[in-house]
């Protein structure tokens, strides 16, 4: 049209936020998947469904940038500074570290059901699957156990910010965590607490590349481990969900505990608790035979890539016995999860514990389960009866 101002925003190919695709995400994203498997949309940018797609972005970080505006570390950033920092903050996420917590980690399990037994159903999701990882999460980092209920509404708060793209509300809560955390540095350095236990004391004594970590960046570690752990207690839901719907799986697992960690990532692929992640393009790129500029947000769907029937066999049921290879649930490349050995020894003892500590646990079914949105596909509510 004459005096017109030509645009080359892509049209949308579709929305996130609509409530068809927010009433199951899993279904949409499938459809999409099938459909359009590289999508534009106003809210995420151009977003990648099939395996293929994503699997050549996460082999190719040069081209598709994970760094951010904020500080992120260590996920938030790109070589050649990526590698130092996830190199100093992996002895705290290793092997050894993890069987050094694994016993406290199992005793707030433990005490998280015995608290929960004495009743027959339950919200397994406000009294379970998020105190007991945030929980965790509190005595690994050496918080005060009760801080956990700040850290459920900060995360709670986190997720709906996003969602909304309420940046205000996102100002406030990075004001809120970043409290949290120069609290307990503060009280550190009054009274000189250095523990080998202390995984926060610890932090304030990492240097990368000869320079002691800043007040922001440790703040930003631990913002990544707090939202990293909401992202746990929406695996352990995920998860706890099945069994509750799939009464042979569930027993076959109480008879044969040594096939749980297998259990778990299989069922998280199928149904998995974080819906993306996104990356930058730093140069114009063609993807599935859309043009794509540099500069241009990528929005990786972790959930339709790991159903993606080009590479899994019946997709969408849990066999036990497959091949993980292929299953992205940490991520793959230099990007996958740091904290992968933690969320899988936290999953598997929840797990464990809760198949150990009952005979049985099955869905209320007048009381269906509630499911989150965007950018988690984890549970709100979850009603179980316990026997």
């Amino acid at each position: 049209m004459e005096g017109a101002t030509m645009s080359h925003k892509p049209l949308a190919d579709w929305d996130p936020q609509d409530q068809a695709v927010l009433h199951d995400q899993r279904r949409a994203y499938d459809e999409m998947r099938e459909r359009c498997p590289v999508a534009h949309s106003d809210f995420l940018g151009w977003s990648l469904f099939n395996h293929e797609d994503i699997g050549a972005v996460l082999a190719d970080p040069e081209t598709f940038s994970s760094a951010s505006r904020h500080t992120a570390i260590p996920n938030g950033m790109d070589e050649p500074e990526h590698t130092p920092y996830r190199a100093a903050l992996d002895p705290y996420l290793d092997v050894q570290a993890m069987a050094a917590f694994e016993p406290h980690c199992r005793r707030i399990a433990a005490d998280a059901i015995q608290s929960i037994r004495a009743h027959e159903t339950v919200d397994i999701v406000s009294n379970f699957t998020e105190p007991f990882a945030l929980r965790s999460l509190c005595t690994l980092i050496g918080w005060p156990l009760e801080t956990w209920v700040n850290l459920r509404g900060w995360s709670h708060g986190n997720q709906q910010a996003a969602f909304s793209r309420d940046r205000a509300a996102g100002k406030s809560l990075a004001a809120e965590f970043t409290g949290f955390v120069t609290q307990e540095l503060d009280v550190r350095r009054k009274t000189g607490v250095r523990s080998s236990n202390d995984l926060t004391s610890g932090l304030m004594h990492v240097e990368v590349n000869g320079k002691r970590l800043s007040d922001e960046d440790i703040v930003s570690i631990l913002r990544n481990w707090t939202a990293g752990h909401g992202t746990v207690a929406a695996g352990i839901g995920l998860v706890i969900l099945h069994l509750a719907e799939n009464q042979n799986i569930q027993r076959q697992l109480r008879n044969e505990p040594i096939l749980l960690p297998a259990a778990i990532d299989e069922i998280l692929r199928i149904d998995g608790p974080l819906v993306a992640n996104r990356r930058t393009t730093t140069r114009d790129v063609k993807i599935g035979g859309q043009k794509i500029a540099a500069g241009d947000m990528l929005t990786l769907m972790w959930i339709a890539t790991n159903r993606d029937p080009k590479v899994f066999d019946d997709a969408n049921e849990v066999h036990l016995d497959r091949d993980p290879a292929e299953n992205l649930l940490f991520g793959w490349g230099i990007h996958h999860c740091q904290g992968i050995r933690l969320a899988r020894l936290e999953m598997r003892l929840a797990v464990e514990e809760l198949l150990a500590r009952t005979e049985q646990f099955e869905l209320v079914t007048s009381a269906q389960p509630k499911r989150d949105v965007y950018p988690s596909n984890g549970l709100g509510t979850m009603t179980l009866r316990l026997s």
